[in-house]
């Protein structure tokens, strides 16, 4: 079988929004000698990336792209699991969560299950997160960037307040700070002061690779 079969058999997988075959044609390539990291971004990756498009157009919606977050998370599981150490570097390093006050946090696993697939190191700090917890995360795990996302717009204000915090701390210039969720928007982006507005998980990995460079 040669390697672009399986390539094509894993965007099949994702776009099945299929656990079981991701895992298993991720595991048939390995053992077939297909590289890791080929399949991930042969394969996996474009899959996932095809979902988010989907998603944006109405093709899919959000309970396929649930499924299709964690069908990449089963075949990311075994492909980074044989990779060389030191291999696959990261790209950047992500803290992220739904900030104070707010127990949404589905769209937040996709951007998270997305960022991931894309290279990311990601530290998913859950929901109902207070702004110290983010800033001593990006501390503690030498982060770039800050996610915040609010779904509620009674819980609008704590990303200000992640962001006071950051300033008190003389810490606002060491990282980008990106927010989302349903009660975010560009405009309140940019009235906040955030570096970046993600619309969806596919926005928001573009506009982190942006962010970073990469």
């Amino acid at each position: 079988m040669a390697n672009e079969d399986f390539y094509t058999e894993a965007m099949a997988a994702i776009r099945a929004c299929d656990r079981e075959k991701a895992t298993d044609v991720a595991t048939r390539a390995l053992a077939a000698g297909v590289a890791p990291d080929d399949m991930l971004k042969l394969g996996f990756i474009p899959g996932i990336a095809k979902m988010g498009d989907l998603f944006e157009r109405g093709e899919v919606f959000l309970p396929e792209l649930v499924l299709a977050a964690d069908a990449m998370t089963g075949a990311a599981d075994v492909c980074n699991a044989a990779l060389p150490e030191g291999a696959g570097q990261k790209k950047a390093t992500v803290v992220i969560g739904t900030v104070q006050g707010d127990v949404h946090d589905i769209g937040k696993t996709i951007v998270v299950a997305f960022l991931r697939a894309n290279g990311y190191d990601v530290h998913d700090l859950g929901r109902d997160i207070a702004a110290d917890k983010f800033i001593s995360k990006a501390e503690e795990v030498g982060a770039e960037v800050i996610g915040m996302s609010a779904l509620l717009t009674t819980t609008m204000r704590e990303q200000i307040r992640v962001l006071e915090a950051l300033n008190e701390a003389g810490l606002r210039d060491k990282y980008k700070v990106i927010v989302g969720g349903g009660a975010s928007t560009q405009q309140w982006a940019d009235k906040i002061g955030a570096d970046a507005y993600a619309e969806d998980a596919n926005d928001g990995v573009r506009k982190i690779n942006q962010l970073t460079g990469n």
